[in-house]
């Protein structure tokens, strides 16, 4: 193993399981209780952004206004939706690749850890049967900055024991990207390599990675 690789940090929706169908689904039905529509479209630029975060720009969108306390609720609300749908989500759902590439990783010796502005990680990573693989879990319910922050990376860093610069984050949005560089880590972009510019190498999913791809790095 190439010493200054020992540790993995995944962002999740995207990169492991894709449950942007299902936040959109939440969001959607959200907007139509007052009175607006939400696009797919939208629903991208939502990606790696906190759930207050993300109402805050539904309610822009809509050219709704709501006190703190209403949006608390609002968010509550989608939260349930979205939940009611992961909880009926099974190992079938996870993306190509990804269970082959964390059984490699994980029994060549890497650290991993999960990253994400997700507050229902734990959930997601259970019903697809990946928990197992994942020695830290940092999620929406333990840090309070959303990315490009790199609060979320850093703090997985620092629960593995390893400085940033021994660790590649796996990203499929431009700010969790941004956030990994700015927390002084490595990152592979699971996308386009037209939005994913500031990655150091750029896939279309986990299946396309080798233990070698991260030697290279």
């Amino acid at each position: 193993m190439k010493e200054n690789i020992k540790g993995l940090l995944f962002d999740l929706d995207g990169v492991l399981v894709d449950t942007a169908v299902y936040h959109y689904q939440a969001w959607l039905r959200l907007a139509k209780t007052m009175g607006f529509e939400f696009s797919e479209k939208q629903n991208e630029e939502l990606k790696g952004i906190s759930r207050m975060d993300s109402l805050d720009k539904v309610l822009g969108w809509g050219k709704v206004t709501k006190s703190d306390e209403e949006k608390l609720e609002l968010a509550t609300k989608k939260n349930d939706w979205y939940v009611e749908m992961i909880n009926k989500m099974t190992a079938d759902e996870i993306l190509p690749g990804v269970l082959e590439f964390l059984k490699s990783t994980y029994e060549a010796g890497y650290k991993i850890a999960l990253g994400s502005a997700s507050k229902n990680a734990n959930i997601i990573l259970k019903k697809t049967n990946i928990a197992h693989f994942f020695d830290v879990i940092v999620d929406g319910n333990s840090v309070s900055k959303s990315k490009p922050d790199p609060e979320v990376f850093l703090k997985g860093a620092e629960l593995l024991h390893l400085e940033p610069k021994e660790c590649v984050v796996f990203e499929d949005a431009a700010a969790g990207i941004e956030a990994a560089k700015r927390g002084g880590m490595k990152a592979i972009g699971i996308g386009d390599k037209n939005i994913l510019t500031q990655a150091d190498k750029v896939v279309s999913g986990l299946d396309k990675l080798t233990i070698q791809d991260l030697k290279e790095l």
